[in-house]
């Protein structure tokens, strides 16, 4: 009988996730494997792609801010650095986000925004309607004003995940194009995995990295096992005719009667519009319910989108966390890292991520920025609920 495949570090889970934790830690000299049937697929398939630390920004969700705004000044080196490794263009735009108020409602919440904004010495800069058309003229003439962003970027997750695959296998990362189906433990400590066609792949330590599907792992201890659920999102894909451009310069986004709506223009002449927010399982079908909310509330901020040729309906499962931020660094179990949780920032937290598991696996701590969102908070805070 042969002996497991050893690896100091194997990666469960090849989304952009896996995939750029997998990159950094081969570039520190561990032998780095991934463990999926397909790299490079997985929630960034659907993602639209924005880089929106600042218009982005929830109330309640402060603490991420750091996080997110940690990874945004990353994003030009990392493009720099990928695109050198690679050789492939990232779609990577600088080219900032307006979002828009449609009705007084809207506006009176946008303004709250832009408050939260400067008491966090965030960079927004307010207009009113007729200032907003004047920089997308091809907006709904009832804007009734809105947040330049300037410092909001974007970037292609699909090129993005096809080029972590490509910068993997230069860095000599090893792909295991299979299902892990159960983690293996031995005397406390993961030790690798075991794939759906019965192999076993030993490891030093193992990272965890599998987006929605990472809470579903056999073989994790019920302690350490990530609270992570699906979050539904669906995302429709026009394309503008070259005669039409530029239709946007830029990402627009705004609130319509309280469903998010956002338009990503890619400088290819594609345009995402997105998304929903669906807590449906594991359900990833796509509905016409879906897709005519979407039309509906992009229609309303950007009449001339019915034109568009409809290109493309996707859904896709975000890793949602019970605070929504993701899951960084060592757990309770001796050799398992956790990199998943990320919600609707993974493409946004993708070079933080990176940098951070390269740390805690080459130091075994994590780097300030990311000590907060360490997996081991959830289970601290049970430990404090239970009863005496």
């Amino acid at each position: 009988m042969s002996s497991p495949r050893t690896s100091d570090v194997l990666v469960i889970g090849g989304g952009i996730i896996g995939l750029v934790t997998a990159w950094r830690a081969a570039q520190r000299g561990l032998a780095t494997a991934v463990v999926d049937p397909e790299p490079g697929g997985g929630a960034a398939r659907v993602a639209a792609g924005m880089l929106a630390a600042v218009s982005e920004l929830h109330y309640g969700e402060e603490s991420l801010l750091g996080l997110n705004l940690a990874s945004a000044r990353r994003y030009p080196d990392f493009v720099a650095e990928l695109t050198e490794a690679t050789g492939r263009d990232l779609g990577y735009r600088r080219c900032g986000t307006l979002v828009a108020a449609l009705d007084a409602d809207d506006r009176a919440q946008l303004r709250e925004l832009h408050a939260l904004h400067e008491r966090s010495g965030l960079e927004s800069r307010w207009l009113n309607g007729r200032e907003c058309r004047r920089l997308e003229p091809m907006l709904a003439p009832g804007v009734r004003g809105g947040l330049r962003v300037d410092g909001d970027h974007q970037i292609d997750p699909r090129r993005l995940a096809d080029a972590l695959v490509v910068a993997c296998e230069r860095a000599g990362v090893v792909f295991h194009r299979v299902r892990a189906a159960r983690l293996s433990v031995a005397r406390e400590r993961a030790t690798g995995v075991r794939t759906a066609e019965g192999t076993d792949l030993a490891a030093g330590r193992v990272v965890l990295a599998a987006g929605s599907l990472s809470g579903r792992l056999a073989g994790v201890p019920d302690g350490v096992l990530p609270p992570v659920r699906p979050v539904k999102g669906q995302v429709l894909r026009l394309t503008v005719p070259a005669r039409w451009a530029p239709f946007l310069s830029r990402t627009v986004r705004a609130v319509v009667r309280g469903s998010q709506v956002y338009l990503v223009p890619r400088e290819n002449g594609e345009l995402v519009i997105g998304a929903t927010s669906e807590e449906l399982g594991w359900d990833t079908t796509v509905t016409a319910g879906g897709v005519y909310a979407l039309l509906r509330d992009a229609h309303e901020l950007v009449p001339g989108i019915t034109e568009l040729p409809l290109t493309e309906t996707c859904a896709g499962l975000r890793p949602g966390s019970p605070d929504n931020a993701p899951l960084l660094g060592p757990t309770d179990l001796a050799g398992l890292l956790l990199a998943t949780g990320h919600h609707r920032n993974g493409v946004l937290l993708t070079p933080v991520t990176g940098d951070a598991l390269a740390r805690a696996l080459t130091t075994g701590e994590l780097p300030a920025e990311a000590r907060p969102f360490t997996p081991r908070r959830f289970t601290a805070a049970a430990r404090t609920e239970q009863p005496a």
